[in-house]
This record gives C-alpha cells, structure tokens and sequence, in this order.
C-alpha cells in the first residue's frame, strides 16, 4: 500500500534514478518496470482518445523516438512491437524525471538530426527509408565509432536507447507475451532437456 505522503511523482523519480546505470532491468526489479507501464496505461484510460501526453520530449523528438523504437523492435507476425508494447511512453515517462537520460536521450535525438542535416540536408524523420537505414547502420555498430571517432555520441546513444526499447518492450504484455512466459504456472509434468545425441 503506498503512503499518502508519497506522490506518483516521487515514485518514479525513485525508479529513474535508480536505473541511471544503465538498462532498467540490471537496476530495479521487473515490478517497478510494470508500475511504469501502469501509470501510462492509467494516463491513456483517462485521456481523451486514449493518448499519451509525452512528458519530456517536444512533440518532433518524441516522433523521432517512436520512429527508433520502431526501428529497434518492429512488429512481426508473431506480436507488436515496441510502439505497441508502450516503449516510447515508458522511455519518455523515466526520461522526464531523469537528468542523465535527458542528456543521453534529448541529446542524441538532437546529434541525429545534426547528422541527417549534414549528409542529406534533411532531419531523421523527412529523410527516405534508405538514408534512415544507412544512418541507423552507421550508428548501431561500436566498430564504426573507432573507424570514425565523430560518430562515437550517436553510436552510444543509439545502444542506450535499444537497451531503454528492449527494457520497455520486454517488461509490457506483449513483450512478456512474445517472450512465451507463463508465470507462476504449476505443470503436471515437466519432460527435461532432450537427451544429448550419440556421436
């Protein structure tokens, strides 16, 4: 039961800054993950046409943010994808109440469109399917930062925000959904490993 003293808002200061060191889930439990996911789907409930009003981000960054997080981890077959699980909403949300993701994250948003400008005089999000995929490419590998030392603030942005998608996608419904998890399930029988094969 939380304490009337408490404020949502102080809740998740404290998950935000706990989970400054990096993913979420190598900092706080997967529950405090779920909470965050809550307040977003509370704040959707309650909204007009169930939209989330993002927090920290200007409306052109957070367009960009969903536009990653897409990238990161796109719908398929199987499950949505981290726009549907809440990524951008979860990542925003621990964002506003945290000053080093705000470096990290707002920062790296606006070095993206910096570089997009310079190569094709165009931001991240007018630039067509090919040069997003070749910016992405550039950014997605740490070796292309040592090849290219003016790439190396993109390229660690670009890993903090897969790990923040991969946290948010992974601690929502859908992500636990498309992991197969089933909880705390009793099994009647539970078969092992397959034998090792003979050589």
């Amino acid at each position: 039961m939380t304490n009337e003293g408490i404020s949502r808002r102080d809740i998740l200061r404290t998950l935000a800054v706990t989970a400054a060191g990096g993913s979420v889930l190598q900092v706080i439990p997967a529950e405090a993950a779920e909470y965050v996911h809550q307040m977003v789907h509370k704040e959707k409930s309650a909204a007009a046409g169930g939209a989330y009003t993002p927090k920290y981000f200007p409306a052109p960054q957070y367009a960009t943010l969903i536009a990653l997080c897409d990238a990161i981890i796109p719908k398929d077959e199987k499950s949505g994808g981290a726009v549907e699980a809440g990524a951008p909403e979860f990542i925003d949300l621990l964002t506003s109440e945290n000053e080093e993701y705000q470096l990290q994250l707002g920062g790296g948003l606006f070095w993206l469109d910096g570089l997009c400008t310079d190569r094709y005089g165009k931001i991240f999000l007018e630039c067509t399917p090919e040069q997003k995929n070749i910016v992405l490419d550039l950014i997605a590998y740490r070796e292309n930062a040592k090849q290219d030392p003016a790439l190396s603030q993109g390229v660690a942005f670009f890993a903090f925000l897969r790990r923040m998608t991969c946290d948010g996608f992974y601690t929502s419904k859908i992500g636990i959904a498309d992991l197969g998890y089933i909880g705390n399930t009793s099994l009647r029988e539970f078969p092992g490993c397959p034998p090792v094969p003979e050589s």
